[in-house]
């Protein structure tokens, strides 16, 4: 029972770690702050800019961004060729007999409807 705790609290840890694998350049960053943005910035020579380091964050969430993306969107030596067979088919065409001038349309209403008229009223039998 100790064992399976300890497996659960380091796949726990490794889960973790996981999931914060790309937010760890934002971490690093509040974390040094006052050196990225003293020392590792690229605009500190343009103060009007307020960069204070967030161009080496950038920098680093694309690199954290680049090294997350799966090996299948990644440019590969594979390269697959579809091959297309095709066969012509023969041509067909549809011929009627039938014209246009042939068809006449009816124009009188046939009025096929009728019903039935009941007169008795069903009566359920009495039971004595």
């Amino acid at each position: 029972m100790k064992y399976f705790c300890k497996v659960k609290k380091a796949l726990f840890i490794v889960a973790l770690l996981l999931l914060l694998k790309p937010v760890l350049p934002v971490f690093d960053y509040i974390v040094n702050y006052d050196y990225i943005a003293n020392e590792l910035c690229e605009n500190k020579a343009e103060p009007e800019l307020k960069c204070n380091g967030k161009c080496h964050l950038m920098k680093e969430l694309a690199k954290a961004s680049e090294e997350e993306t799966p090996i299948s969107e990644k440019k590969s030596l594979h390269h697959e060729t579809e091959v297309l067979f095709y066969q012509p088919v023969f041509a067909f065409t549809f011929k009627s007999d039938f014209s246009a001038t042939d068809y006449v349309q009816s124009t009188a209403y046939a009025n096929f409807y009728s019903h039935l008229a009941v007169v008795s009223v069903f009566h359920p039998p009495i039971f004595i």
